[in-house]
């Protein structure tokens, strides 16, 4: 019964991870790559975005819910796994410390950001714009905050994808794990070119 119950909760974890998790982290950053076209642009996609019926309610829904199941399962998981170098080899064993390290790291990031966004809109102290997030990477520590953020949440993303093909049963063979790592590695550099050019755009 318990390990049914933990081959549950791992397979839930991983397919959270992507959808709705992934998924929005992809909608985020493209609509922050939207003020690589100007501020008029972003404010434009964001208010697009604030327009959706029962934004709150889905917010908590498909974002925060299944978040926090996601986080607090993670960090479960990543201090009681260990290294199994007999089964996933070196280089597959470094991709799952760095997974653990990300993941921390995302979590922090991500808690951060919505203090600091969603919270103090929410307060009435700040207005969901251009200049907002312009304001915030003004300061360089905030930079480097947001841009190893960035390089954490989009890598964690990536390597797991790999990992949901494993866990759901998609990518069995050492052939098709391959192409699988190749695949992500290409979803790593090109939605992580998409979240730093984002960045860059808010720095005045």
């Amino acid at each position: 019964m318990a390990n049914s119950r933990q081959f549950f909760n791992h397979r839930l974890h991983s397919l959270l991870g992507l959808f709705p998790v992934g998924a929005f982290l992809l909608i985020h950053l493209t609509v922050n790559y939207q003020a690589t076209k100007g501020a008029e642009a972003f404010d434009k996609a964001a208010a697009t975005m604030e327009s959706i019926p029962f934004l709150l309610f889905a917010e908590f829904l498909f974002i925060y819910l299944p978040l926090l199941f996601h986080a607090i399962y993670g960090l479960y998981y990543a201090f009681q796994s260990k290294n199994n170098v007999k089964n996933y080899g070196y280089f597959r064993n470094h991709m799952f410390m760095w997974q653990r390290i990300t993941g921390v790291f995302t979590l922090i990031f991500v808690a951060w950001h919505v203090w600091e966004t969603r919270i103090q809109i929410a307060l009435g102290n700040v207005e969901l714009n251009y200049d907002m997030m312009a304001n915030i990477l003004s300061n360089p520590v905030m930079v480097v905050f947001y841009v190893l953020g960035v390089l954490a949440a989009v890598f964690h993303l990536s390597n797991g994808i790999w990992s949901f093909l494993v866990h759901w049963g998609i990518t069995i063979g050492p052939r098709s794990q391959r192409v699988a790592t190749y695949f992500t590695m290409i979803v790593f550099v090109l939605v992580s070119f998409v979240g730093l050019r984002a960045v860059a755009a808010f720095i005045q």
